[in-house]
């Protein structure tokens, strides 16, 4: 039985600023280290020996061809060489493929062995500045396994970027029809928050609010957020939107949200959420919680039009 059977796939985990992560390696090597995605990503582990691969000419070194499942074509990520591993034939023999969701691109990631499904609160995840500065590392944020053991949270969307650009946001293209919006005023000349701990999808945002003349402030996550809205006193309700991605390190969208709402200085603030996480319940709990929308990563050159239409 699949490690992904047993999941309790709760709506509420993210809102109790939760999350649930299936922790897997990528090689057999004794010293291999143990990464982890949102089991939300996540569809199924399936044996790479039973699907046969079909390579794609000219294509991206790490894109190693497609496999047919369910009747689908999905793409292979070679994530152990995005890593810098190689596996030996051996390896390649006896390795998984990870089956993923983001935002509705759906993918496969080679793996050597899904280990186990884990419960952590945001506030176990961890993200030193080792992470944060190195402006081309893949590694978002980590956390301890029972037994001490490190466990990474890689960035999936640098991985995609470098990989799969064409499934991102083209902001050059994106941005044109900007200019047949009105920008209100308060947004004009305001700044925008941002909670937003993966370098890529910080990069988007920052390049389309560049081009559409809008200030934007940037926190590494949920909490720094926060924190900072409480160094601006009643002047906080001034700003005219805020935009949060779901997982983060410290603290989860969902509880910035219930945060803001529950502060009447903030309580009227914009909030729009930026998630990859873009299953049905992911939307609904946003909306439940007083989210004013929800925007899919890769459709982040919505995110203005978005704000205008829920300003007041």
């Amino acid at each position: 039985m699949s490690v992904l059977d047993n999941v309790d796939a709760a709506t509420n985990l993210a809102k109790n600023n939760e999350l649930q992560l299936l922790v897997f390696r990528v090689s057999e090597k004794d010293d291999s280290a143990f990464y982890a995605i949102n089991i939300f990503k996540t569809r199924e582990v399936v044996e790479a020996k039973n699907h046969f691969l079909t390579q794609i000419p000219s294509s991206h070194p790490l894109l190693e061809g497609t496999i047919i499942l369910r009747n689908l074509q999905i793409p292979i990520l070679n994530l152990p060489a995005w890593l810098g591993i190689t596996l030996s034939d051996e390896e390649i023999s006896k390795s998984n493929i990870l089956i993923c969701d983001f935002n509705g691109i759906i993918i496969g990631l080679r793996i050597m062995s899904a280990y186990r499904v884990i419960k952590k609160n945001w506030n176990e995840m961890h993200a030193p500045d080792s992470y944060r500065l190195k402006e081309d590392g893949v590694v978002m944020n980590d956390t301890r396994l029972e037994d001490g053991s490190l466990c990474l949270i890689l960035d999936y969307e640098k991985l995609l970027a470098d990989v799969l650009p064409q499934a991102l946001v083209n902001v050059d293209e994106d941005v044109e029809y900007l200019q047949e919006i009105t920008i209100p005023n308060k947004l004009k000349y305001g700044t925008v928050l941002i909670a937003e701990d993966s370098k890529t999808a910080q990069r988007h945002l920052i390049q389309l609010f560049h081009k559409a003349n809008i200030d934007i402030k940037l926190f590494d996550n949920g909490k720094k957020l926060i924190d900072y809205l409480k160094t601006l006193g009643d002047s906080a309700s001034e700003i005219p939107a805020i935009i949060t991605d779901i997982e983060m390190p410290e603290m989860s969208g969902f509880t910035v949200i219930q945060k803001l709402k529950a502060n009447p200085v903030t309580r009227n603030i914009p909030i729009i959420v930026n998630s990859s996480m873009t299953g049905e319940n992911n939307k609904r709990e946003a909306e439940d919680l007083g989210a004013s929308g929800f925007i899919d990563k890769t459709k982040s050159h919505n995110v203005i039009p978005l704000i205008v239409s829920v300003m007041k």
